[in-house]
């Protein structure tokens, strides 16, 4: 009788360690920041970053960066650089140029900025942002002033290599163009690409998108639209529905990082002006269940504008934004962010930050 009652409870406990177990609404919880975590020049503006583990175990980050002499130049003198590191978490050394200026007549050849990095299938795929224009730089220490011929000049390329510290294969045309048709959400320009892999096969990407009914040199409104592919290369479909959008906003949000994950798209973005929850400017997550219909997550909230240092603690910052994060067997492990502090003289500093996700 006795055996009979160990083996039941044995059987019990089988099953209850076996049993899944109800889990809590996705949430994405930051840690305690590493001085080594922060990466920053003394002569050049740093601005955002995205981190691949390559096959020689290092982690390569690739970031935009500007002459700091230059004011706040990114839309004119942007470039994207490489940096190496032994951790997702730096200290990040600075090593090379990716994609340097190359001449006018490209349809990327002035500028290159915000960066996101990805490895399908052993090659390593870096979509950008990338524009051309006049050369002219408007800017002065500390202030930003566009040079809108440039602004308005911005595609989205991708640049190939079998190996993270290149050679890097640039195109002749843009990955994603303006629309031809006056009327698209991305008649003026597009920027910013984000991309991940579909679950059922292919490629979804969100994109930032500037259309011209606004009659203005800025054109507008600002949108974020979703394209679709068979190849990390292309050729992208291009949907017609926004996402992201909030009512009585006109430009909700920005930057997002796209990835999926237990079953969902999921998105961290900037929320521009607190149009997603009570904190202000923040990063703050989507989701969805197709990748076009897209929902404010139940824990919204990912970081409102401060950063914890270990070190120091809490300090709060300018700007957090740009979120990219580092994931390992399609799991977060890092979020990395460009951000920014203002001295006595109003001059912003800027740096890149790796942020632990517990």
């Amino acid at each position: 009788m006795v055996r009979y009652i160990i083996i039941a409870v044995s059987l019990i406990l089988v099953l209850a360690c076996n049993t899944p177990k109800e889990q809590g609404p996705f949430k994405i919880e930051l840690g305690e920041v590493a001085a080594q975590s922060k990466f920053i020049s003394d002569t050049m503006s740093i601005w955002g970053g995205s981190i691949v583990k390559g096959e020689d175990g290092l982690y390569h980050m690739y970031y935009s960066r500007w002459k700091k002499d230059l004011g706040w130049a990114w839309v004119t003198h942007s470039e994207i650089a490489h940096a190496v590191a032994e951790s997702p978490f730096g200290p990040f050394k600075f090593k090379d140029v990716t994609l340097p200026p190359r001449g006018a007549e490209y349809w990327d050849g002035l500028c290159t900025h915000n960066p996101t990095i990805h490895k399908f299938d052993g090659k390593y795929y870096l979509y950008y942002m990338g524009n051309t224009g006049d050369g002219i730089n408007p800017c002065t220490p500390g202030k930003l002033k566009y040079n809108w011929l440039h602004r308005n000049n911005q595609r989205i390329g991708v640049a190939v290599a079998d190996n993270p510290n290149g050679p890097w294969q640039r195109t002749d045309t843009p990955l994603v163009d303006a629309s031809a048709d006056s009327t698209a959400l991305d008649a003026l320009l597009v920027s910013n690409p984000s991309v991940t892999r579909r679950p059922d096969g292919g490629y979804l990407m969100v994109y930032k998108a500037v259309g011209k009914k606004k009659k203005r040199i800025s054109g507008g409104p600002v949108v974020h639209c979703v394209a679709t592919s068979e190849s990390p290369t292309g050729p992208f479909t291009k949907y017609d529905k926004p996402v992201f959008e909030a009512k009585g906003y006109e430009f909700p949000a920005e930057d997002p990082f796209i990835w999926y994950q237990d079953g969902k798209y999921r998105a961290i973005v900037k929320d521009m002006h607190g149009a997603f929850t009570d904190k202000g400017r923040a990063l703050v997550m989507f989701e969805s269940a197709d990748g076009f219909d897209w929902n404010l997550a139940e824990n919204a909230l990912v970081s409102t504008l401060k950063i914890n240092w270990a070190d120091t603690g809490i300090q709060e910052v300018e700007h957090l934004e740009r979120p990219q994060l580092y994931l390992e067997d399609g799991k977060p492990v890092a979020l990395v962010c460009a951000s920014d502090t203002k001295d006595a003289d109003g001059v912003l500093h800027s740096f890149n930050v790796q942020i632990p996700i517990k």
